[in-house]
């Protein structure tokens, strides 16, 4: 299986928790396309942990739990895939998942097995309860392979919260995304700590294993289960366009079926998901971090740049870039011709510098830019 954008879905953990059962997987795969979600992109909806039963079956495998899941996990994966969407599942490399289920460890092959039997097509798969004598690169190689033979194409998305020096060996292990971080909560803290480990990590991010910075807390407003206060509505649109810019993952952690017009309108925003999305996937660097500044740029497909201006600061900032710090000399002969992505706003043709509009506290602007000869 080969993954060429980073994937994008919908995951029941960081609203439900272990709240979770058929009829909210069904209203929530209803509600991702009656509210547009998987026409922008967003096809994954997993289920997260405490989905099981507490004992396996005489067999050894798997059983989801009776009373959250009466019609069993195939029937469920049917609806989802009834509504163009794909099914994924969650499962740890540990000896209990890590709110204390059954976990694949030393199941691998029979669990994979199942996963495919089921109609899985993502498995999220976490780091709790490591036997401290195993290697985390080997459990998740076994897990790799087993998927590999299972006879149907099944997203690897590797949860090992970057532990272990997660980014030296994840490539290795078939993974096709990994968490680069600990969790998410939904406040602008834990955006603001996410954002300050990637820059260390983005030469190991790329094509086919996706850096993920966790997912979205956007719209969830203070509600659910990794709810710690919530973020203003520009808090929450920083925070996409920074997981957009750099390539992570995106995927949705709110309540789908209750979401407000501010929400799908982040969500839902075409230029910037092209800018997650685009073909090329190249790495983003910094343009400029002096000051306050948190620039930074990326070269897209077709020759276009990206351009992220996140204000991660408590204070009003006005970000600049000078061109000739994203490799365009005034000898190159050529000027950008700037939009902002947010507005829509053709903002103009600029020549050797942009100086952009004053933003507040956690805000952000994105923009794209056309190189045009002088």
């Amino acid at each position: 299986m080969i993954v060429r954008t980073p994937p994008m879905g919908w995951n029941s953990w960081n609203t439900f928790g272990w709240n979770i059962n058929e009829e909210l997987i069904k209203t929530t795969a209803d509600a991702m396309v009656e509210n547009g979600l998987l026409d922008a992109g967003y096809q994954y909806l997993v289920i997260d942990d405490c989905w099981a039963e507490r004992v396996r079956d005489k067999n050894h495998r798997l059983v989801p739990s009776r009373e959250k899941f009466p019609n069993g996990m195939k029937a469920v994966a049917d609806y989802v895939h009834s509504k163009g969407l794909k099914f994924g599942m969650y499962s740890c490399s540990g000896t209990l998942t890590c709110a204390g289920f059954p976990s694949s460890y030393e199941y691998e092959f029979i669990d994979a097995e199942t996963f495919a039997s089921w109609g899985v097509d993502y498995l999220k798969y976490d780091y709790c309860f490591k036997p401290q004598h195993e290697e985390g690169h080997l459990l998740y190689k076994r897990m790799g392979m087993a998927l590999a033979n299972c006879g149907r194409d099944i997203l690897f998305s590797a949860c090992s919260w970057g532990a272990d020096e997660t980014h030296k060996w994840i490539k290795t292990t078939g993974a096709h995304m990994w968490r680069s971080t600990g969790d998410i909560s939904d406040n602008w803290n834990s955006i603001k700590s996410l954002y300050e480990k990637q820059a260390e990590l983005q030469p190991f991010n790329g094509k086919g294993c996706f850096n993920d910075m966790d997912m979205l807390v956007v719209g969830m407003g203070g509600k659910g289960n990794v709810a710690l206060g919530g973020c203003t509505v520009e808090e929450y649109r920083t925070h996409f366009s920074i997981w957009a810019f750099f390539n992570s993952p995106l995927i949705i952690g709110c309540d789908v079926r209750e979401m407000k017009p501010e929400t799908i309108h982040i969500l839902t925003n075409k230029d910037i998901i092209a800018i997650n999305q685009d073909p090329a996937q190249r790495q983003p660097f910094m343009a400029n971090g002096l000051h306050g500044n948190s620039v930074w740029c990326k070269e897209l497909e077709g020759g276009d740049l990206a351009v992220g201006m996140f204000n991660m600061t408590d204070n009003n900032q006005i970000p600049y870039f000078i061109f000739s710090d994203i490799g365009l000399n005034r000898s190159a002969g050529r000027a950008l011709e700037i939009t902002d992505l947010w507005t829509g706003q053709k903002l103009g043709v600029f020549r050797d510098q942009y100086r952009a509009r004053l933003i507040g506290p956690h805000e952000s602007i994105v923009l794209r830019c056309k190189l045009v000869k002088e």
